[in-house]
């Protein structure tokens, strides 16, 4: 029986043609993995936390930590600023009050979202030593005094607290992982640190 064969311009043609579209197919796939790979990204050493409103994207333990102690810092030093309603005298002593209710009842809010966001209780899982805060009897002491008495005993008090909170922020600027958490705690130190310069006038005159 004969063999048919292909001329040798049908042959080189085919080959051609087949050589093409294997290059072709590649350009593609090479196009796929540039566009797959643009999106790949992240950081390490950090857990990637769910998407959520004031949620940069990642945290650690540090700043978990962080917004569970700070939480119930601010909260106290709110009670303390209560308490000057009809006790403190001082105008600067009022001046202050009202700084740190403006600032820290939206702090708290923030740090509570944040907490949410990553899935995480508000209240840490065991009781951490929070530097300056109050005891009981701090709290009761600081409510049984009237005028100059309230002022220079909130001075104390209040730049002990502002101590621990600027401790506790200078830590997680140290540590924390979360960009957004990192910057609140850099706000902490700023701006406490300016008022524990004031306390400590108000105290000077008193």
């Amino acid at each position: 029986m004969r063999t048919f064969r292909k001329p040798a311009a049908l042959r080189v043609l085919g080959l051609t043609g087949a050589v093409a579209a294997t290059a072709l197919l590649l350009a593609a796939c090479g196009d796929g993995d540039t566009m797959g790979g643009m999106d790949h990204g992240g950081t390490t050493s950090a857990t990637a936390a769910p998407s959520a409103p004031g949620n940069s994207g990642t945290f650690n333990e540090a700043d978990v930590m962080f917004a569970q102690m700070m939480i119930p810092h601010h909260e106290q030093a709110l009670k303390m600023a209560e308490l000057a309603e009809g006790r403190a005298e001082d105008p600067d002593v009022k001046r202050i009050v009202a700084a740190i209710e403006k600032a820290q009842d939206p702090e708290i809010q923030k740090m509570k979202a944040w907490l949410r966001g990553w899935g995480k209780p508000e209240t840490a899982a065991m009781d951490h030593g929070m530097a300056g805060m109050m005891s009981e009897q701090d709290m009761k002491d600081l409510a049984a005094v009237q005028g100059r008495d309230f002022d220079r005993k909130f001075a104390e008090l209040m730049i002990a607290h502002h101590e621990g909170a600027v401790e506790m922020a200078k830590t997680e600027q140290k540590a924390g992982g979360n960009t957004e958490a990192k910057a609140l705690a850099g706000e902490v130190v700023t701006a406490q640190t300016a008022e524990i310069a004031e306390l400590r006038k108000i105290l000077d005159r008193l």
